[in-house]
């Protein structure tokens, strides 16, 4: 039998963002905050408020978000992971539920962030795939996009990556790894994953370094462009935004206690 345990607990989820506007709670749309916070106020007996640790937009997906609330109800922690599930709809799943201490917040306790990108290339794919990968019907350099990723590494002004209609203090952010991988998926198509793990990461910054990276991969640009198009700060020179529905947030990573002094900025702007 479950220990009961009051206090602050930390969700690991899961979720296919096809259906949803985003992680955050809009005034219409169908949210995955809006619905873990439903959720959980029907096991509460009151209204509860979820923190997520990032913003994924409308369609982006998620196999590690992470989001706090604490509740009074006493629930253990592998019960309420049950009850959650009961209640959520399948494109909602809760992967885990960890008592944490008081004051514990998901979104400033986080270090960093981990977000991949998914292209099949190829003539066609399954229909079955079409919500989770970008289908580039071209061949792309892979050697060539794997040189020009390894230029975001580090820390930059990331601002020529940034999506308009945002305020921030400062478009700098540390990269600790930016790498790009591929392999045969059929014999006529070919996988390429993107990874970039980070400390915050500005709005719709991913999805405009993966279609700079494409821009690479198909001639367009060249993969030392990347330092001037980083030196610029000018979005224009950048390639298009790549589409939602192949980016997932998949790992966010904490320190042994929350960093409540983060600026409120950090991951203000973040939609990705």
């Amino acid at each position: 039998m479950d220990k009961p345990t009051l206090g602050t607990f930390k969700l690991t989820l899961a979720y296919d963002g096809t259906d949803f506007v985003g992680w955050q709670r809009q005034a219409s749309g169908r949210s995955v905050q809006a619905l873990v916070e439903e959720a959980l106020s029907r096991i509460e007996g009151a209204s509860v408020t979820v923190v997520g640790a990032g913003r994924t937009d409308a369609g982006v997906h998620a196999l590690g978000q992470v989001a706090s609330v604490s509740l009074t109800h006493s629930l253990g922690a592998p019960t309420l992971r049950r009850a959650l599930n009961a209640t959520l709809p399948p494109d909602v799943r809760v992967v885990a539920v960890e008592p944490v201490s008081p004051g514990f917040n998901a979104r400033f306790a986080a270090q960093t962030k981990t977000y991949r990108y998914r292209i099949v290339c190829g003539e066609f794919i399954s229909p079955f795939d079409r919500s989770f990968v970008w289908h580039l019907p071209v061949s792309l350099d892979v050697a060539e996009m794997r040189r020009a990723s390894a230029q975001l590494e580090g820390r930059h002004d990331f601002a020529a990556f940034r999506s308009a209609g945002s305020d921030v203090t400062t478009t700098e952010r540390t990269v600790l790894a930016s790498q790009l991988t591929s392999a045969p998926r059929t014999e006529e198509t070919q996988e390429i994953l993107y990874d970039i793990t980070g400390d915050g990461f500005l709005r719709h910054m991913v999805r405009a370094i993966v279609g700079t990276l494409v821009e690479v991969g198909v001639g367009r640009l060249q993969p030392d462009d990347l330092v001037e198009i980083l030196a610029s700060r000018d979005r224009q020179r950048a390639g298009p935004t790549a589409p939602a529905h192949g980016l997932f947030l998949i790992a966010v990573s904490y320190g042994a206690a929350p960093r409540m002094d983060a600026p409120l900025e950090r991951d203000a702007d973040e939609l990705a």
